[in-house]
């Protein structure tokens, strides 16, 4: 089966910024998954329950970021975010130990 090779490494000179996806673990041990242009600065938004915050993590911590994968456009992302959350969580654990999964499973589709 063929499937959509991911971009496999960032410029700074790239016209456009890569989008990520990623997941965070709460204190409950759910997976939360979103996508954001700067990983670190959504991460710090979460664990701060402000008003930019996902309603789904809020008094949810201590939250930890367990994985994040670059991808070339906010379309991309979406279109995976959307797949990942289909997934189960076993599955998500899954795909947190081995991100290589993500080719394996086709789910960068274009």
């Amino acid at each position: 089966m063929w499937c959509y090779t991911p971009m496999t490494t960032v410029t700074t000179t790239s016209p456009s910024k890569p989008w990520f996806i990623y997941l965070v673990r709460n204190n409950r041990n759910a997976l939360y998954t979103g996508i954001t242009t700067d990983v670190e600065r959504r991460f710090t938004e979460h664990q701060s329950s402000g008003p930019k915050a996902a309603k789904a993590l809020k008094g949810k911590g201590p939250l930890v970021l367990e994985f994040s994968y670059a991808v070339e456009n906010r379309v991309i992302a979406s279109q995976l975010e959307y797949r990942i959350k289909k997934l189960t969580k076993a599955k998500k654990e899954q795909l947190i130990n081995d991100p290589e999964l993500i080719s394996e499973w086709c789910l960068l589709i274009p």
